[in-house]
């Protein structure tokens, strides 16, 4: 019995190390979009096609029935952070290298702690403080080299996880409300709307220098790539978590991590500086730092009588 646990636990491991790397890989694709065509148009369009194809799925998995949006206020909240997200960190490919762009992104379970603390008046544990501040203080020594040479465009990834998180506070009042299909769908759906009226509102205005023609055929290819390996990537990490929870699966999160540096590398000959590595070892840790806390609590109070 104990070996087919563990049996079932690698398999979810697997699934999940599978599908963290399916979206680093799909990362790397948007980067080499970049000059190719806005940054906010390639979103919207890796949403659209991603609602398209989900829409799909739930029409044959629940008919019309799985088409009735609960609770739409929190919907749109959740789309509005996907949108956050997605736009700075769409941004944020085109103009910085992908490991470090990504590290910094990773300090949004962080911030989801604190913001779990402040809005769903979730206890505040010293383990949630003490991961927040080394987190941040990764983000300052990776930022570093990048703000001298971008700018402002560098804290870009920093906005992104804000938005994630935004987004997975919205996931937490969701919760039950609708099958995980339908909640990946509404998502993409209200991503997509508010994302292709953000990119017609910017052409419109000329903010940035953004115009928009018809997308050439390599990125509508390349926008459909993403789509649908983030569509198997988040498939992929769903399973892994139903099989073995998600604490179990929580570590394979940083899988994401080290493949963003090796398609940096390999694709893009991008090569992280000695500090940008410290500030990223630091940012990992502290994801595994509360994640262990997070763990060690939660078989600590199963125990209790």
């Amino acid at each position: 019995m104990k070996a087919t646990l563990q049996q079932d636990e690698r398999g979810a491991l697997a699934l999940a190390a599978a599908g963290f790397a399916t979206l680093a890989m799909g990362d790397a694709v948007i980067k080499t979009m970049a000059g190719a065509w806005p940054p906010v148009a390639v979103a919207a369009l890796r949403f659209v096609i991603g609602a398209l194809l989900l829409g799909v799925m739930l029409a044959k998995s629940e008919g019309r029935a799985g088409f009735s949006m609960p609770m739409p206020r929190l919907q749109w909240l959740r789309g509005l952070g996907m949108t956050i997200a997605t736009t700075s960190f769409f941004t944020a490919l085109f103009v910085l290298p992908l490991a470090e762009a990504t590290a910094i992104f990773f300090v949004s379970p962080m911030i989801t702690a604190l913001a779990a603390t402040f809005l769903l008046g979730e206890p505040a544990r010293r383990s949630t403080w003490l991961a927040s501040f080394a987190a941040f203080a990764g983000v300052m020594i990776v930022l570093r080299p990048n703000f001298a040479e971008f700018g402002w465009q560098a804290v870009l990834p920093l906005i992104a996880a804000c938005g994630f998180s935004m987004m997975v506070i919205g996931n937490r009042l969701v919760a039950g409300s609708g099958s995980g299909l339908q909640m990946q769908f509404f998502l993409a759906a209200c991503g997509a709307i508010l994302l292709t009226g953000e990119s017609l509102l910017g052409s419109a205005l000329g903010l940035g220098g953004m115009s928009l023609d018809w997308p050439p055929a390599e990125v509508i290819l390349r926008c459909g790539i993403v789509a649908c390996s983030a569509t198997v990537g988040h498939w992929l990490i769903y399973t892994g978590t139903t099989r073995a929870g998600a604490a179990t699966i929580a570590p394979m999160t940083y899988l994401q991590l080290l493949v963003s540096v090796l398609l940096g590398w390999l694709m893009f000959g991008e090569r992280p500086d000695r500090m940008a590595g410290v500030g990223t070892a630091i940012i990992v840790g502290a994801g595994f730092y509360l994640w262990h806390s997070g763990r060690a609590r939660a078989l600590a109070e199963n125990e209790l009588p």
